[in-house]
């Protein structure tokens, strides 16, 4: 609960930092990170705008299926850094989101290239399945 809380604030204070910097500045700054980001209602927009491709995975603490797919998600941000740039967004905790790409059922993982939303894939899949699915927007 502390690590989340924690979380949070460090991704507020990296929003607010980048706001501030100059394009240049925000560019470098936005590389794909080697880990996933976690999202909210209120910075989902922002990083699926600002990389060029992005890999969202919707969970909930609650989901055995999420708990199980959660260190693929955490490999592949590592084995993609500076390709491809994942975030983790809690449905429980952001309703809003969750709604507006209609999830139903989770773990849903959705690819965004340019900002819209491209591919889905649903479910606790192997690690490569999900990358024969990336590869494909690379």
């Amino acid at each position: 609960m502390y690590d989340d809380e924690l979380e949070k604030i460090k991704q507020r204070k990296l929003a607010e930092i980048m706001s501030r910097m100059s394009g240049a500045e925000k560019s470098f700054a936005t590389r794909t990170p080697p880990e996933p980001v976690t999202l909210t209602d209120e910075n989902f927009d922002e990083f699926v705008s600002n990389n060029r491709l992005a890999v969202v995975d919707f969970w909930a603490e609650w989901c055995a299926p999420c708990r199980m797919i959660a260190p693929i998600v955490k490999e592949l941000a590592k084995d993609y850094a500076g390709r491809i740039a994942f975030g983790k967004l809690n449905v429980d905790e952001n309703p809003m989101t969750a709604a507006k790409f209609g999830i139903m059922s989770i773990p849903t993982l959705i690819v965004f290239k340019d900002g819209q939303p491209v591919d889905m894939i649903v479910g606790a899949v192997p690690k490569r399945q999900i990358e024969v699915r990336l590869n494909r927007h690379l």
